[in-house]
């Protein structure tokens, strides 16, 4: 029973490691969304697949580009997946998000937390385009039956 408990826990410890190895390495390559009150650090990859959720945060398609139009991201709130938006429960009107382009420079967008509420999952309007420049964060509720959404218009600098 005890190698069966060390073996048990090896691999849950090595799942953990490997997926840090690989989220490290997104770091460098891909977009990333950063809400560092709240300890969110976490890549942004195109696509909201099951494959791109369990890694990262995904961009939905066909939505802004970062720092223009309605950028929109999602991310689980889970201990199962990636775990990328579980502390989003605690998000602040006011708090800053930020962007972190993959050109060049790595640009960084600042965004304001301006609206945070509950929606349906059948509720796709929050992905429209509204003529402004914001982000759209969309992740599961604790319970996973509905959707919390967090919105940051982008700050001019």
């Amino acid at each position: 029973m005890t190698i069966i408990g060390i073996s048990v826990l090896a691999a849950f410890g090595w799942k953990r490691i490997s997926r840090e190895i690989e989220k490290q390495r997104l770091l460098k390559e891909c977009v990333v969304f950063e809400i560092p009150q709240l300890d969110i650090k976490a890549p942004v990859m195109d696509g909201t697949e099951h494959e791109v959720l369990s890694k990262a945060a995904g961009h939905f398609p066909n939505t802004g580009a970062v720092g223009s139009e309605n950028y929109c991201i999602a991310g689980h709130n889970s201990t199962i997946y990636a775990e990328i938006f579980n502390e989003m429960k605690n998000i602040e009107i006011g708090m800053k998000m930020y962007l972190i382009d993959n050109d060049e420079k790595r640009t960084k967008y600042t965004y304001k937390v301006t609206d945070n509420f509950i929606v349906e999952p059948t509720e796709t309007w929050i992905l429209d385009d509204f003529g402004d420049k914001r982000i759209t964060i969309v992740t599961c509720t604790d319970d996973g039956t509905q959707r919390q959404i967090v919105i940051g218009k982008l700050v001019e600098n």
